[in-house]
């Protein structure tokens, strides 16, 4: 009977542990998917700026808009209208799943308050950087903008006094070393215009998302991730529009700042690619704070980041091969940098050696 009984026990054992594997087998498969949709995200977001009247005004300049308005204006404004597609997507979906009333629950509460400090950073700031990065230098910021990872374990040692060890350092080491890779063709004289600001704005970026992680990591804690995307996506999105849009409004002067958005959410030559963008970003945050509670924060996090190669690779086939929009190659360099940066984001999330460990025991 004890034998029996035994053997059950082994067989619901070797059950339960086939079941978790298959789980966090799953949770890997949805994090490597948010890495892919955040390529689309970019690209449809660079297509609907570069259609429309985004085209008058990134064109011959014929509408008189001054280059502090084509830059930083511009670059806020579409920031904000794919933030705020992306907005209306997550209030979508929060009503179909039910999750409107835990949305407004949660905005009242620590955790709530520290999702909208954290998409206040990543949203306007990080976002419109990002953008800013993207018109001036192409695709070759996202793999920039992908050292939030590491910027984020920094700051996480500062703030929260987590563990940053050896093994971190080099990974992190990796990742900039990479970062390097990419900006050394701008070191010399042949670099486009705007090349090197446009780097520059990357970095910006990733400082943003890396504080925007700590953060939210402490408030998506206690907070479930469809509510806490969704208090994410709104704070961006409203944020973008009615602080920052009109504050480089401000700054610029004579400019018709109202008449930019409204042209902007009305265009709908442009509008039905910010749409896709607003639908990417929001699924690429959903699939990644889904996955990381399914395969762990540390797997979470580096296959969350390899967008640093999915950017890339989803700017060229989209707006290089499918569009036919000059300037979206990647020179070998960049590529190359793009996988060490994933290497260096996975010696950060994880210890290879434990990999190893685990396979010797299956």
């Amino acid at each position: 009977m004890s034998e029996v009984s035994g053997s059950a026990n082994l067989t619901a054992a070797n059950a339960k542990m086939k079941l978790a594997a298959d789980f966090k087998k799953k949770g890997i498969i949805i994090a490597l998917l948010s890495g892919l949709l955040y390529g689309f995200y970019t690209a449809f977001m660079t297509l609907g700026m570069s259609k429309g009247v985004w085209a008058d005004w990134y064109g011959a300049n014929t509408t008189g808009l001054s280059a502090f308005t084509i830059t930083f204006l511009l670059g806020a404004l579409g920031a904000a209208t794919t933030d705020s597609c992306s907005a209306v997507w997550a209030l979508g979906f929060a009503t179909v799943r039910g999750r409107l009333g835990d949305f407004f629950r949660c905005l009242k509460t620590k955790p709530g308050l520290m999702m909208v400090i954290g998409a206040l950073i990543g949203g306007p700031l990080a976002s419109t950087a990002y953008v800013v990065g993207l018109m001036k230098a192409g695709s070759i910021v996202v793999p920039i903008s992908a050292l939030c990872p590491a910027i984020g374990a920094i700051l996480a040692r500062f703030w929260f006094k987590q563990e940053l060890n050896a093994r971190m350092m080099l990974g992190i080491s990796i990742c900039f070393l990479a970062s390097f890779m990419i900006a050394y063709p701008t070191l010399g004289g042949d670099a486009p215009d705007g090349m090197a600001v446009g780097i520059f704005f990357g970095f910006l970026a990733a400082i943003g998302w890396g504080f925007e992680g700590c953060v939210c990591g402490y408030g998506t804690s206690m907070i479930d991730s469809e509510v806490g995307i969704t208090i994410r996506q709104v704070t961006s999105g409203l944020a973008n529009l009615i602080i920052l849009v009109p504050l480089f409004g401000m700054i610029a002067g004579d400019v018709d700042t109202f008449g930019l958005v409204v042209q902007s959410f009305t265009d709908s030559d442009a509008m039905i690619y910010f749409i896709i963008a607003g639908l990417s970003a929001y699924l690429t945050f959903m699939f990644w704070y889904k996955g990381t509670s399914m395969s762990g924060a540390a797997l979470g996090m580096s296959c969350n980041g390899t967008f640093s190669f999915w950017g890339p690779f989803v700017c060229w086939i989209v707006l290089g091969v499918i569009f036919g929009i000059e300037g979206w190659t990647i020179a070998p360099i960049a590529w190359v940098a793009a996988v060490v940066m994933v290497i260096g984001i996975f010696i950060i999330a994880l210890n290879p050696l434990d990999l190893l460990k685990k396979k010797e025991q299956m």
